[in-house]
């Protein structure tokens, strides 16, 4: 049985993968200037912001896309 997602809501979940990568991206190349003894400069710590973000948009894409269950338990 195929999945029926809209196209808005297939979005919502690339955006927040985007996200969510950038954020990882960011934080390990801080960590790597860091290392190198340099201090990472301020776009690496606001781009590291986009980690929680693309959790969150991914929080919000699984809810508004789990199935719900109608009366009672079903067997």
């Amino acid at each position: 049985m195929a999945s029926q997602q809209s196209p808005r809501g297939t979005a919502l979940l690339r955006v927040a993968l985007v996200c969510f990568s950038v954020g990882v991206l960011a934080i390990i190349a801080a960590f790597v200037v860091f290392a190198l003894g340099h201090e990472p400069p301020l776009a690496l710590y606001l781009l590291a912001g986009a980690c929680p973000v693309g959790f969150l948009l991914a929080i919000v894409f699984a809810l508004r896309s789990g199935r719900r269950v109608r009366g009672g338990t079903q067997q």
